[in-house]
């Protein structure tokens, strides 16, 4: 067995393990709090599950994407938030715990949401194309269990073990980043004749739906009357996607290395233009309030 017939396997075994970095980081008290906090986990799982699908529909018919990068970019737009939000929400001055306790119920709400817009985008812009596939419910299975299961068990490690668990949370966040980073270079190194063949569409693909999410998040938000720490939770909770859950999907469930080159190129960009966007916009925003 070579190492690319390998590589689902181990990228199976790396998600379980980032999703229980990230149960390590989770307590029952995030999901009670989003209870309090109605109006902005109505906003955030609008945003999630109905508008970024829209968006990224939009661009991808808009920018003319094949139908196989198509997929792909609606496989990112479906997939939860990532660890990576609550680094950059802390960074930009948003709520932290907020993004927590979404990042929690958006998991789990994934586990319906993600396999639906799949189906769908797969039905769509691979209907015609003879070599249709499907995400198969015995594939959703496999999927609940490396997401849910993994979080479980972190999140009982956190509540028995919460010193082990704060001392392990930041190596497992950095492991993931370098796993993640590693498992995108291969994809793209794959199949670099057809990144090279698409990177005039899928590159602005990618910036365009990043950009459109961080945006939507932070301007609807603050336009829905949300203070600026909420706005900021929401803006990088929806505008950074677990890429690591859309990679493992595109490469193990679907088998197709090109379906996961917008997630790949994405894990890569999606550092630049959330830094980009919060010191551009959220910082901007933080001096006119300072001078008003």
């Amino acid at each position: 067995m070579d190492f690319l017939q390998l590589l689902p396997r181990l990228l199976l075994g790396v998600l379980a393990l980032v999703m229980f970095g990230l149960g390590l980081s989770l307590s029952l008290d995030d999901f009670r709090r989003l209870a309090r906090h109605p109006k902005a986990v109505f906003i955030a799982l609008g945003l999630q599950v109905v508008l970024l699908p829209l968006a990224c529909f939009a661009i991808a018919r808009a920018l003319g994407l094949s139908p196989v990068f198509a997929v792909g970019l609606m496989l990112l737009a479906a997939s939860p938030g990532g660890i990576s939000a609550n680094l950059f929400s802390n960074l930009f001055g948003g709520n932290v715990a907020m993004n927590i306790s979404l990042t929690a119920i958006n998991t789990v709400l994934s586990i319906v949401t993600l396999p639906l817009v799949v189906n769908l985008s797969l039905a769509y812009f691979l209907s015609d194309q003879g070599n249709a596939v499907s995400l198969q419910w015995q594939k959703v299975v496999e999927v609940v269990a490396v997401v849910i299961v993994p979080v479980a068990l972190g999140m009982l490690v956190g509540a028995r073990r919460p010193a082990l668990a704060l001392r392990a949370e930041k190596p497992f966040k950095l492991f993931s980043a370098l796993v993640l980073l590693a498992f995108a270079l291969i994809a793209i190194a794959k199949e670099s004749s057809a990144l090279a063949a698409g990177l005039a569409t899928i590159g602005p693909a990618v910036v365009v739906f990043n950009l459109v999410s961080l945006g939507a998040g932070y301007f609807l938000s603050r336009a829905a009357g949300l203070d600026k720490s909420m706005a900021t939770a929401i803006c990088y909770e929806i505008g950074i996607h677990n890429s690591t859950l859309a990679l493992y999907i595109a490469l193990s469930l679907l088998n197709n290395f090109e379906m996961a080159l917008p997630a790949a190129l994405y894990s890569i960009v999606m550092y630049i233009t959330a830094t980009l966007f919060g010191l551009t916009v959220l910082r901007r925003k933080a001096a006119q309030g300072v001078h008003s």
